[in-house]
């Protein structure tokens, strides 16, 4: 008989055959990192200030004067656009938000139902809002582009030795529309605080003036 006619229990040296590509292959089996919590904090879900009336009126008075504008030249959809952002800014600034729980673990960063894995994030800084003291993370997604966490002052040092063991800790440039609304607010100030602090005296002793002689 044969050679290659022999049964496999026949073959030279009882070698067995070799496996066809359409029989299973084994699986690599890999490690799973278990989920650690690192550290944890409560904390409003956005930053939030309390609007006085005075301030409310001049936004209305410029929000109206601007669709009055835009009604003359008949531009019905901005209209539209900024009365609809108008009403959610003034929801968003009249309710105060709830409180959540932020967590940071050794796979990312989560909040509610929500997660982030390091391998989407890249920088991370601090910055202030309100008298609230803000986590700005950067992601690597379209979006979103940008994470923001508030806060507690006395947990910032904490937060910040985790984070630079998996981020890059540096501060964004400000983009266009960071620089022009930072220009806008200076030159405008709708807060009443902001008014009365460009009104103060400046601080120290004045001098006393010398009058010609």
């Amino acid at each position: 008989m044969p050679e290659e006619n022999l049964p496999p229990s026949q073959l030279e040296g009882n070698q067995t055959p070799e496996l066809s590509d359409s029989e299973p292959q084994p699986i690599e089996v890999m490690a799973v990192r278990q989920l650690k919590v690192l550290f944890t904090w409560k904390a409003a879900v956005r930053p939030f200030k309390k609007r006085d009336k005075e301030y409310w009126t001049t936004v209305f008075a410029i929000l109206f004067l601007l669709v009055l504008i835009l009604f003359f030249v008949k531009e019905w959809f901005l209209i539209a656009a900024i009365i609809s952002l108008a009403f959610v800014y003034y929801v968003l600034s009249t309710v105060p938000p709830e409180e959540i729980e932020y967590r940071i673990t050794n796979k990312g960063v989560a909040f509610e139902d929500k997660s982030y894995d390091w391998e989407y994030l890249w920088r991370f800084w601090f910055s202030n809002k309100y008298d609230q003291r803000l986590l700005n993370i950067d992601t690597r997604l379209n979006l979103p582009g940008r994470l923001l966490f508030v806060i507690k002052k006395e947990d910032e040092k904490q937060i910040k030795e985790i984070l630079e063991k998996y981020l890059l800790n540096e501060e964004a440039p400000l983009t266009f529309f960071d620089k022009a609304s930072s220009w806008l607010a200076k030159k405008v100030p709708l807060d009443l605080e902001e008014k009365e602090e460009k009104k103060d005296p400046p601080s120290g002793p004045i001098l006393p003036t010398s009058s010609p002689t």
